[in-house]
């Protein structure tokens, strides 16, 4: 299901957005029509929207096209994205009309398999933005699954962890959770555990890996996944802390899409 302005949507209305791969997005796991974390995803859109176009975006508008994607019974993924489809390469401050693209994918079955992820030297372009261009985070992602991982796990020059190329991650050191205070995108699902679990946020260096008792990895379409494995460092593919995550974050009530 693809929709632009709430109607279908045509190939040649996603060129620009193709050759220029300007604009922002969200993505929703929507379970029988309702979403954890829907006034945080509005937000960001806002938000965003506001950064890259310098004009507001209608949160309602977005759930009413939104919703025309979600069944009301069933799990789904729900993709939101914002672009002008006039943006002019050589005029980019022109953009100012922001259009909203929805499209819909199959929803996984959670919880999914531990990952195992490698680091990789690389801090994302305005990270605080959820932006479409996503090529750093698909190459780096493609050249650690060619040298036998799963994913890419991003730290600065100074070896400092950030984030996944999609996902947040978190640590537990053995008494509390750890999120790391680097420069990243800040995810919903990061977010709303932040507000369900006691925690702590400090810098992680790759080199504190090694006295971590676990990790994890968060965002809206996987909820709380276990990594098993950064570079040569062995973590579990279960823990304690993991489970209570996953039990704290579907305990979160979710909204009504």
């Amino acid at each position: 299901m693809a929709e632009l302005n709430g109607e279908p949507v045509e190939p040649d209305q996603l060129q620009n957005l193709a050759l220029t791969n300007y604009g922002h997005f969200t993505s929703m796991r929507v379970d029988d029509g309702r979403v954890r974390g829907l006034s945080l995803h509005m937000d960001r859109l806002r938000r965003d929207c506001r950064t890259l176009f310098g004009t507001d975006l209608d949160p309602q508008r977005v759930r009413e096209l939104t919703r025309r994607a979600a069944p009301a019974a069933g799990s789904i993924t729900v993709r939101v994205t914002v672009f002008d489809p006039r943006l002019d390469l050589g005029h980019p401050s022109a953009a100012n009309d922001p259009h909203v693209l929805v499209t819909s994918r199959p929803a996984g079955t959670l919880p999914l398999p531990p990952l195992r992820v490698r680091s990789t030297t690389y801090v994302r372009d305005v990270p605080s933005v959820k932006s479409v261009g996503l090529f750093a985070s698909l190459h780096h992602r493609r050249q650690a699954q060619l040298s036998g991982f799963d994913d890419a796990l991003f730290a600065d020059q100074d070896q400092i962890v950030s984030e996944g190329g999609t996902w947040n991650i978190g640590f537990f050191d053995g008494s509390q959770v750890i999120w790391p205070d680097a420069d990243c995108l800040v995810g919903v699902t990061m977010e709303l555990l932040k507000s369900a679990h006691a925690h702590d946020t400090r810098t992680i260096r790759l080199s504190d890996l090694p006295s971590m008792r676990a990790a994890f990895a968060t965002n809206a379409a996987i909820g709380v996944r276990a990594i098993r494995a950064i570079d040569g460092t062995e973590l579990p593919e279960s823990h304690a802390i993991i489970d209570a995550l996953r039990k704290e974050y579907m305990e979160i009530e979710d909204d009504l899409l």
